[in-house]
């Protein structure tokens, strides 16, 4: 009993522990944060649009020719910042590389400043994601490895918090977007502790104020609620558009040489804000995009201006990740969302189409359905609005969003839910599994050698045909079979072996493994580092294993 009574008491110390590393983790990032947005919108972003217009429309250029420059000798040729946090959380080998953080922070500092068409809560996920992920590394002996990723949930929840002032969208975005179909277990509580640590250190800074504040409580019909269903319909539809814009501009710029591709989408963004001087008066195109959501809830805008900036802003972002800029998609489906609400709510022309009432619910539609958040878009309106009215109707656009969202996602590193546990073991390294002690045979072994030395004496099935280090091929007993009995002492297995079986390498997952030996339709893989034989996997070997993993975690501590 009092063995027991001490491991309890380990436990809710480390519990206590681990909640105060959670409050740890919400308060650093919600003071980075701030810091962020103060450079970068306060000192940089403002001052470029208190200046001369054809300076507003240069700035994107500037802006991907400074983010080239950034990434390519500091942040590690990549660009990713909420993608590395969902691709991190589903790596369970090793933890969020931390060495791109510094050049990746100011290369996202250096678009969203001079006017690229990203969001910042990009950057602010991938902050909160390190921060906690150094805290985790630093204290590692107080996580089991189930909760070895729960700080990089929390940094993440903390990050949207802070941003938008929005500690409920941030608890909720950080669980639902590692997954379409799913919530991430285990992380409610601290990623919560979190949220809320970095929305009041963030406040302390930048106020309170709801990020889109509307007055009054927005009235909604049953014909209101309608349209709430058609924004649904076309937010899916237009968010499924976007998100495969988005893979098509990240891959073109991923294969393009770093400063021309700078240059040319530079080029084009330059374009596209002379265009937009032209036909609203000023470059709604530069930046993150908020003052289109002041622009779009104007009732007097006409319905085909609105459709046309809605495909200038999406161009506009396709152009900034093309061109190598570093920022978040959420805000770009914000502005898709407001815009495609604002004109429905021109079409219905009903008591709610003249306010916030449609914009907002588009918001939440084309935010849920490009993220699959749906949760979290609701959240986001209401909490970006200080009013509680838009959720029904949210909810009713969001969830109509998800059906027609179809299994696209603004993210390529979303799984669709939570892998059972012999899935997970398919992310385990191929080396968990290898067998280094297979007996092998030469290629000048006779058939009469192979049956009774190997398939009767060992009862191998299947037998790697090496010869100092070098692999042949794979010698089965349906070859020996298929030739006659009486010829097996002058038969070679050189001649016989099968050479197509596939092969691969120990940096190979196990799921990799099986992957090819069901499709070739053998239950033995060899293993080649380069020309030399190494070992194999075997089907037998990946079932043993799970069973002793499956024991050990049945196991307690």
């Amino acid at each position: 009993m009092s063995v027991r009574r001490a491991r309890l008491a380990a436990f809710g110390r480390r519990t206590r522990q681990i909640v105060l590393l959670s409050a740890i983790t919400g308060s650093l990032t919600g003071g980075a944060v701030a810091l962020f947005e103060w450079v970068t919108r306060d000192q940089l972003l403002l001052r470029l649009l208190d200046l001369s217009v054809s300076m507003q429309i240069a700035g994107p250029l500037v802006a991907l020719l400074l983010a080239a420059g950034i990434v390519r000798w500091l942040g590690g040729g990549g660009t990713a910042t909420a993608d590395e946090y969902i691709r991190s959380f589903h790596d369970q080998r090793q933890p969020m590389d931390l060495r791109p953080v510094p050049g990746r922070m100011l290369a996202s500092v250096a678009t969203l400043g001079f006017g690229g068409a990203l969001g910042y809560e990009g950057p602010s996920i991938y902050m909160g994601a390190a921060i906690g992920t150094w805290l985790q590394r630093r204290w590692s002996r107080l996580f089991s490895r189930e909760d070895s990723k729960v700080l990089l949930v929390c940094g993440a929840a903390a990050g949207v918090a802070a941003i938008f002032k929005a500690p409920a969208t941030g608890l909720v975005f950080a669980l639902e977007v590692p997954y379409q179909e799913d919530l991430a277990r285990r992380m409610l509580l601290p990623a919560g502790i979190a949220a809320a640590s970095s929305y009041v250190t963030f406040a302390a800074f930048a106020g309170t104020e709801p990020l889109f504040p509307v007055s009054g409580s927005p009235p909604f019909t049953f014909r209101d609620l309608a349209g709430a269903a058609l924004v649904g319909v076309l937010c899916g539809l237009g968010a499924r558009f976007f998100t495969q814009a988005v893979h098509w501009a990240k891959d073109i710029g991923a294969r393009a040489p770093v400063f021309p591709r700078a240059v040319v989408a530079g080029l084009g963004l330059v374009l596209l804000a002379l265009l937009a001087n032209a036909v609203f008066d000023t470059p709604l195109t530069v930046g993150a995009g908020y003052s289109n959501l002041e622009w779009a809830f104007d009732p007097d805008r006409a319905v085909a201006l609105v459709v046309l900036l809605l495909g200038m802003r999406l161009l506009a972002t396709m152009l900034t990740l093309g061109g190598g800029g570093v920022g978040g998609l959420f805000i770009p489906l914000v502005i898709q969302g407001a815009l495609v609400g604002r004109a429905v709510g021109g079409l219905f022309r009903s008591a709610s189409a003249g306010s916030t009432f449609f914009p907002l619910i588009g918001v939440s539609a084309f935010l849920g359905a490009g993220y699959r958040v749906p949760l979290a878009g609701v959240m986001f309106a209401a909490e970006s609005t200080g009013r509680p009215g838009f959720i029904v109707p949210s909810v009713i656009a969001a969830m109509i969003a998800q059906l027609f969202m179809g299994n696209a996602s603004a993210s390529k590193y979303q799984v669709a839910r939570r892998a059972g546990h012999l899935e997970r073991r398919f992310e385990l390294p191929l080396t968990s599994a290898l067998r280094t002690d297979m007996p092998t045979m030469p290629p000048d072994t006779t058939l009469e050698e192979f049956v009774w030395q190997h398939l009767l004496g060992n009862r191998q099935k299947e037998v790697p045909v090496v010869e100092d280090n070098w692999y042949f091929g794979v010698m089965r007993i349906d070859e020996a079979m298929a030739v006659p009995r009486d010829d097996w002492p002058r038969e070679l297995v050189r001649d016989h072996l099968r050479a197509d079986v596939p092969f691969t390498s120990p940096s190979a997952s196990l799921r990799d493994a099986i992957l090819a030996m069901e499709r070739a339709g053998v239950d033995l893989l060899p293993v080649l580092d380069g020309d030399a034989f190494v070992g194999v996997v075997t089907t037998d070997e990946v079932l043993r294993l799970d069973e002793i993993l499956e024991r050990g975690e049945e196991t307690p501590e």
